[in-house]
């Protein structure tokens, strides 16, 4: 005989948007240190060649008294500032992993000696070149360290916008996001399991087990996408034995897409949300689907609902705000998110770099 699993309200706070904190690392002692040097994402090296750029452009101006004298000035700038800058960003992205082993002091020593010497090559470059008569060594090496500083706050600012102050915030974080109806649901429901069905009951705890372990480790380097399904697929075995039939989910995965690289606990809420929004509030269920599929050099992730009848679409909450932010903190420009409500089905889409 099947045991009959209480209904139980799943209440407002679950999981709330996903077991993993919004940001994706912790400051203890015990997390990694935290990189200056991430500059091999494509962003990063956009912002960076525009920024430079933009402040030759405005040190042009200071020499030029017309539009045209400034294009002239501002053009042979370039010839030195903008070799200069890809080189600083090569060479800060091939020796990433050596300076990352550096205490905070030596990888600002590092960055900045990188960027005096940068700043002397493209010097060196424009005299060779004939377009600095005299050659500036002081002033451009002094320009190289300048900038290279600047920069390197600002990829300093980016690394810390990925984890808290504390292992305290983190860990307060966390428990603010964990919904503890989800929690006592899944008890109850391996409660009732334990007679009748003892090997379900410990497939219950292990699944759950294991959401927590994922929870609570540090999320501080990212995770492959296949990973990723796993982690969901057992978030929903958990939810099929309160739901039952009311639960309805198709796979349509693609294995060529497993290696891509995720944040820690991003596929789980997006799934958690589907169930909270499609299949709790229908007495009819809902379906679910999840996709992936590799395009190129590129991943397709879709997390797909249906909603009830009559229902509009689910509001930006925290869970979608959560896993967009982390998801660009990780790929930067090379990510895509958005989401679509049409036909009484609501679709979640994440376009990875591979």
């Amino acid at each position: 005989m099947k045991p009959t699993i209480p209904p139980q309200s799943f209440g407002d706070s679950t999981l709330h948007g996903g077991l993993a904190p919004t940001e994706s690392a912790s400051a203890s002692p015990f997390a990694p240190r935290a990189s200056l040097f991430d500059a091999c994402h494509v962003g990063v090296v956009l912002r960076v060649v525009l920024f430079t750029q933009a402040v030759a452009g405005v040190a042009a101006m200071f020499a030029t008294a017309s539009v045209l004298d400034w294009l002239l000035a501002f053009s042979l700038l370039t010839g030195g500032v903008l070799p200069a800058t890809l080189c600083w960003l090569i060479a800060v992205c091939a020796l990433k992993t050596r300076l990352n082993r550096l205490a905070p002091w030596g990888q600002w020593l590092g960055g900045t000696l990188l960027g005096t010497l940068t700043g002397l090559y493209g010097c060196g470059l424009m005299a060779l070149l004939g377009l600095a008569q005299p050659a500036q060594w002081w002033a451009s090496g002094a320009a190289g360290a300048l900038l290279s500083a600047v920069v390197l706050a600002g990829l300093f600012w980016r690394a810390r916008a990925a984890m808290p102050a504390a292992t305290a915030a983190r860990l307060a974080e966390l428990q603010s996001r964990i919904r503890p109806h989800f929690l006592f649901n899944t008890l109850n429901s391996a409660i009732a399991l334990v007679r009748a069905e003892p090997r379900k009951a410990e497939a219950v705890l292990e699944d759950l087990a294991e959401l927590f372990r994922h929870a609570l480790a540090d999320p501080a380097e990212s995770v492959t996408l296949g990973q990723e399904i796993t982690l969901a697929q057992r978030y929903l075995d958990i939810e099929h034995i309160r739901f039952g039939d009311r639960l309805r989910v198709q796979w349509s995965l693609d294995a060529s897409a497993d290696a891509a690289r995720l944040p820690p606990l991003l596929l789980q809420p997006l799934v958690e949300n589907a169930v909270r929004h499609g299949v709790e509030p229908s007495a009819g269920g809902a379906e679910l689907k999840i996709s992936t599929r590799r395009r190129g050099s590129t991943v397709v992730i879709k997390v797909t609902n249906t909603a009830p009848a009559g229902s509009g679409p689910p509001g930006q909450g925290l869970a979608l705000a959560n896993v967009r932010e982390r998801l660009f903190l990780l790929h930067d420009v090379q990510a895509q998110f958005s989401t679509a409500f049409k036909d009484g089905v609501f679709q979640v889409r994440l376009e990875v770099a591979f």
